[in-house]
């Protein structure tokens, strides 16, 4: 097999390969071979009819299709991996069969191949450098946020449910008198203030009494999921079945050894030691991307849209793994907000291109400034994580994949190349005074493109806790998350 590659547009190259007579008949031989059982001829037991016979009795070119599969399965990847210097493919090839005779087959597949950017500069400009502070008022609400999730529930009965209580309500919800599909459910439980409603529903719900029943009026947001939705006015009819709130544990010495320190004063110095480690993670994380942004904004590149269709995949598998984390099925929610998986990926479009842009460039400048990381920066990131999963270096090692390894070199190389920039542009320190949060776990639904709702989380799988209609009140929007360093994956 001879072959040839030449340039193709919009990021792709033509492999044409071109199989000799002997190459053609013996993939043909191939196929007569592997699909022979599936033709009878009078005469023969059925799979044992000779080649000849069945082109005689089917048409010449019965294992044609099959020949050419065999020819492309035993030639495409090894002629790419003979190019792999030359060209990286990002997607599935377009074929061909340009000439097919006895004299000689020539097969072309085009193939989409990974793009060079144009940097136009990455050096010298002017950079956001993004700090952020822990306050003694961030260590206060962390701890309190602990305190609220090791609570004790208790069953109010002697007063009105208030915020921060979690009440058992049933709901109906009307527009102009009508009921409307999804806005009513039995037996749900709903904590006041986890604002998993639609602004104004929780609050009103609050002071409300067991056994009571109410009006409750409120206007969906008019960036609502639901076209029928959005901006209207709606009445719920609300009973309260039940209270429970909470009973917060004291903060005293006794509390901070459930914590595993000696003393408050320990925990708190615990505490801080996390929310500064978390600050720099976060700052360190939005200075990585405003420095790739700035520089997106002189580069350019042909992306193929197969690296563009697989970055939208991938941020669809982001959502259906948060909406899993809320017990919401992906397809339900796509047919709670009227749409379809191949519709709703391309409102990822612009976000894909754009991530896909940022990884181009970061490729691009670890290759210019030759940033590798070294054997002994790999053996020390192998023995860090061996470390904090309790085993030694050469243990933890026999369990690594070549491509966990490739993981490690290419993060290594990624911390490099951010280290460099910072060096070598103007870092302007941006502080912004907000409370220190953990780098990003796992908010509730991706923010959907339409800018609409994500369904609330779905009551608690009791079987007192049954709905009444198929759908929960939506829950509100979740805060979008920024865009973490990565490198491409390459397959």
């Amino acid at each position: 097999m001879k072959y040839t590659v030449t340039p193709a547009e919009k990021s792709t190259v033509k492999l044409t390969m071109t199989f000799t007579p002997e190459e053609w008949s013996a993939a043909i031989d191939k196929a007569y071979l592997q699909n022979r059982g599936k033709y009878a001829v009078n005469g023969f037991r059925k799979g044992k009819a000779p080649k000849h016979v069945l082109e005689l009795y089917y048409g010449k070119g019965l294992f044609y299709e099959d020949a050419l599969n065999i020819l492309y399965g035993e030639h495409y990847y090894e002629t790419l991996a003979a190019e792999r210097e030359n060209f990286f493919p990002v997607g599935e090839p377009s074929l061909s069969v340009d000439d097919l005779s006895d004299e000689k087959v020539v097969m072309t597949a085009v193939v989409p191949v990974k793009p060079d950017v144009e940097i136009k500069t990455y050096k010298g400009i002017k950079i956001n450098r993004f700090e952020y502070t822990v306050t003694d008022a961030d260590v206060d609400r962390d701890i309190q946020a602990t305190r609220e999730r090791l609570a004790d529930s208790v069953e109010v009965t002697d007063r009105p449910c208030a915020m921060g209580d979690t009440v058992n309500i049933d709901f109906v919800g009307k527009l102009d008198g009508k009921a409307f599909e999804g806005g009513s459910a039995e037996k749900y439980d709903l904590t006041l203030g986890s604002h998993s409603f639609i602004p104004g529903f929780e609050e009103q719900v609050a002071g409300m009494e067991i056994g009571a029943v109410k009006d409750i009026e409120v206007t969906f947001p008019e960036d609502y999921a639901s076209e029928e939705l959005k901006g209207k006015k709606a009445v719920f009819t609300v009973t309260l079945h039940a209270v429970k709130g909470k009973v917060l544990p004291e903060l005293d010495d006794a509390f901070a050894q459930k914590m595993n320190c000696d003393s408050m004063d320990a925990y708190r110095v615990k505490v801080r030691e996390r929310l500064e480690r978390n600050a720099a993670a976060r700052g360190r994380n939005e200075t990585e991307n405003a420095i790739i942004t700035e520089i997106a904004k002189g580069a350019s590149a042909e992306i193929p849209e197969a690296m563009i269709d697989r970055q939208e995949d991938e941020e669809l598998r982001k959502l259906e793994t948060d909406l899993m984390y809320q017990g919401i099925r992906l397809d339900d929610y796509l047919t709670y907000i009227g749409t379809t998986r191949d519709a709703f990926k391309k409102n990822y479009e612009e976000a894909a291109r754009k991530t896909v842009l940022h990884q181009l460039i970061v490729e691009k400048i670890i290759k210019l400034e030759n940033l590798a990381a070294t054997q002994e920066e790999v053996d020390a990131k192998v023995a860090e994580q061996a470390a904090s999963v309790g085993k030694t270096a050469e243990e933890y090692k026999k369990t690594l994949q070549p491509r966990q390894l490739e993981y490690i070199r290419s993060d290594i190389a990624v911390t490099k190349l951010f280290d460099f920039l910072m060096a070598n542009n103007e870092m302007v320190a941006f502080t912004e005074e907000k409370p220190a949060k953990k780098p990003a776990a796992k908010k509730t639904a991706a923010k959907k493109a339409e800018g609409g709702e994500a369904p609330a989380k779905k009551p608690a799988a009791k079987k007192t806790a049954k709905k009444a209609e198929d759908g929960e009140a939506p829950a509100k929007k979740p805060a979008a998350k920024k865009t973490a360093k990565k490198t491409t994956e390459e397959a």
